[in-house]
């Protein structure tokens, strides 16, 4: 049995995570799996996936300008070079989650990430790599279904773990995947589905 929501006011089934706040509906019908190739972009959202650990994701989407005001929008370069005093800044600032361990995570990730370009390495083809370069396409139903972690994401937080990533768990890295398309998660009668699958 399906487990995509009743159809909205659109007339439109939508996995049923989303609900009907406008700001959620709006993030799964554009933003929610679909592939992302962006280096930056990959960046800023798998921080802002570490700050989501403990809340639910619609927190942070409620703060996501703040969050890319506060972090120079999530610009490696400029958020690596972050000291004791842009901490303290952050700390401040109502606007975000404001968790140190999670504002030096995000200091230390840069850092990370700006180690890997100077390796040679694009941190887009790097995270890709881990799925063969092609979103994986699931065909979910129920959404009990569908795992909170999976052996592949297990070995990328594994991974990126070891190369100074921060609040970058098995289950956190899952969240990531599915968000960014590098897995389609949508149940199979979400209108955004196929959509996805041919992006």
């Amino acid at each position: 049995m399906s487990e995509a929501a009743p159809p909205h006011a659109d007339g439109k089934c939508r996995c049923r995570w989303c609900g009907i706040d406008p700001l959620y509906v709006r993030y799964h019908d554009t933003d929610w799996g679909v592939p992302e190739r962006d280096p930056r972009a990959l960046y800023e959202k798998l921080v802002l996936d570490g700050f989501q650990a403990g809340l639910a994701w619609i927190t942070i989407l409620r703060k996501r300008e703040a969050f890319r005001e506060a972090f120079d929008g999530f610009v490696p370069e400029k958020v690596a070079a972050y000291g004791e005093a842009d901490v303290a800044r952050l700390m401040e600032n109502a606007g975000i989650v404001r968790s140190r361990a999670k504002i030096e995570g995000a200091i230390k990730s840069a850092r990370a990430y700006l180690a890997m370009r100077e390796r040679g390495e694009d941190f887009s083809d790097y995270l890709w790599g881990f799925v063969e370069g092609r979103p994986v396409q699931n065909r979910w139903r129920a959404i009990g279904d569908v795992p909170v972690s999976t052996p592949v994401s297990e070995a990328l937080a594994k991974d990126l773990k070891r190369r100074g990533f921060t609040f970058c768990g098995p289950v956190i890295v899952y969240a990531f995947m599915q968000a960014v398309g590098m897995v389609n998660d949508h149940m199979v009668d979400c209108w955004r589905h196929d959509e996805v699958a041919e992006a």
